[in-house]
């Protein structure tokens, strides 16, 4: 493992550019396949290196000393090409996967829609038959890197006569077609990462389904699984300014850290870091014996929502008001506002803190479900986002 590591170690000093452009992000990636680290623990035959979670580790530790420029990757990498590698048929594994890994394609996610957020299995989103084509219409919204991607993995209705969960399909559509447009959403940060995504009478061919028809919801689940250790297991940048190796250099440039409060805390906050990071290999080296992450994926998910919470009361304890109020030119208290004003995302995106808590509730814990009154009623029948019931 120490060899491995230190191929890692010079490589990433050697290549690792300095800023995160698109085409900057893409040649990098194209170099990380190249040099045989992208994919580590993806199948050799696709693409990936075949490794392990060791392997895996000793990368992600590496990797942490540097900001490398392929988060606009993260949806394809953590969410769209595993889900690909678990229900896609071999043709679309060889087509779709060893060029996501190289970067030459970016994907997104299209499932949550303006009356189906964290109700997911609600959304009107319809894909109807026809000869071997399937048409697509509706709307989707807060989908990252929608405006960059090549590809997006879209779950949408095609039975409306069965209960909700019943009647979806996956599709691997082409963000490219002149039936998908993409409108870009702006956040409180006044960047725009994410968009709303129409479709009018978006053609597919019948081989676009990605699983089963009418299992799309446990597509939906297989992919959100890995959305949730993709999202919790996210290794932060060197230069995240909530990451308490930095949380700690502000405490040493703010003269607060003789304070044993501060200490106290950024030893709790080191703590739960560690602990995140051992849970996520615990989850890859099982996912790499056959067990996928399932439910424990809502525990990574929760966990690394938390611990971004708790890295911006840190932030406030250690900065006091500069941590909302800074001198101009002060790029640091620049970062630390933007880092605080992202956090709240963190128990929202993928899934709710909530849905987190009742998902580790129902499926892992075992405790008694809570009242559902639609789960066995035709989705036509259901009165949701703008559907009237029929």
């Amino acid at each position: 493992m120490s060899e491995f590591r230190e191929k890692v170690r010079a490589w990433l000093a050697e290549n690792v550019p300095g800023d995160e452009e698109l085409a900057t992000a893409k040649r990098f990636q194209a170099a990380l396949y190249d040099a045989g680290l992208a994919g580590i623990t993806w199948p050799a035959e696709f693409g990936g290196q075949g490794l392990t979670a060791a392997e895996q580790q000793v990368f992600d530790q590496e990797s942490a000393r540097y900001d490398l420029p392929n988060s606009v990757f993260r949806i394809g990498m953590g969410m769209c090409g595993p889900t690909i590698l678990d229900l896609g048929t071999p043709e679309q594994k060889a087509r779709y996967i060893p060029p996501l890994l190289r970067g030459d394609e970016i994907w997104c996610q299209l499932f949550s829609e303006p009356g189906a957020g964290s109700d997911v299995a609600s959304l009107q989103t319809r894909a109807v038959r026809d000869g071997d084509e399937w048409v697509i219409n509706g709307q989707k919204v807060w989908t990252t890197v929608a405006h960059l991607a090549d590809f997006g993995a879209l779950l949408a209705r095609t039975d409306p006569d069965v209960p909700k969960h019943q009647g979806l399909t996956m599709f691997l559509i082409d963000m490219h077609d002149p039936a998908v447009t993409v409108r870009p959403l702006k956040d409180m940060t006044g960047r725009a990462p994410f968009n709303e995504v129409y479709f009018e009478n978006l053609r597919l061919p019948a081989d676009a389904v990605l699983g089963q028809v009418g299992q799309g919801w446990l597509a939906a689940v297989t992919m959100l699984g890995h959305e949730r250790v993709s999202i919790g297991g996210f290794v932060r940048k060197r230069h995240d300014p909530l990451a308490h190796a930095n949380l700690a250099e502000t405490a040493r440039r703010y003269g607060r850290d003789a304070d044993p409060v501060v200490r106290a805390e950024l030893a709790k906050l080191y703590a739960a870091e560690r602990a995140l990071a051992l849970f996520n290999t615990r989850l890859r080296q099982e996912a790499e014996a056959g067990s996928p992450p399932g439910a424990r994926g809502s525990v990574a998910k929760l966990a690394g929502a938390q611990l971004q919470q708790q890295a911006v009361a840190v932030a406030g304890l250690i900065a006091g008001p500069r941590a909302t109020a800074w001198e101009p030119g002060d790029a640091a208290g620049d970062e630390l506002a933007l880092a605080i004003n992202q956090t709240p995302s963190s128990s929202i995106a993928g899934g709710t803190d909530q849905i987190q808590r009742t998902i580790i509730g129902d499926r892992i814990l075992g405790l008694p479900r809570e009242p559902v009154v639609d789960r066995d009623v035709p989705f036509r029948e259901l009165r949701v986002g703008t559907q009237r019931p029929a």
